[in-house]
């Protein structure tokens, strides 16, 4: 049976061979990426998304006003507490729209 120490050094072993491994994979496979984007004429930006530019998503204008306070709510996402608190009372949120 093997001790310890011959057990650990085994598996030092393994890890480098994993490693060497692994790396000899990943340039391989590097290799064949680089291999097939000059083939068809790929570019980085290709695999970007191309030159399209995200629409940048600007402010929304508040659809609903607290008359109490004058908080705010543009209708997006989560209903603020002041509008939730008062559907819960019976209210609606076309109470609230901003005219």
């Amino acid at each position: 049976m093997a001790t310890y120490k011959e057990l650990k050094a085994q598996a030092e072993a393994l890890l480098q061979q994993a490693e060497t491994a692994r790396r000899a994979e990943i340039a391989a496979v590097v290799a064949d990426i680089q291999a097939r984007m000059k083939e068809f004429g790929i570019t980085l930006a290709d695999l970007k998304g191309g030159t399209k530019k995200a629409k940048a998503r600007g402010a929304v204008a508040a659809k609903y006003r607290n008359p109490a306070t004058g908080e705010s709510w543009s209708g997006r996402g989560r209903a603020p507490r002041w509008l939730a608190d008062a559907l819960a009372k019976g209210r609606t949120k076309d109470e609230f729209l901003i005219g």
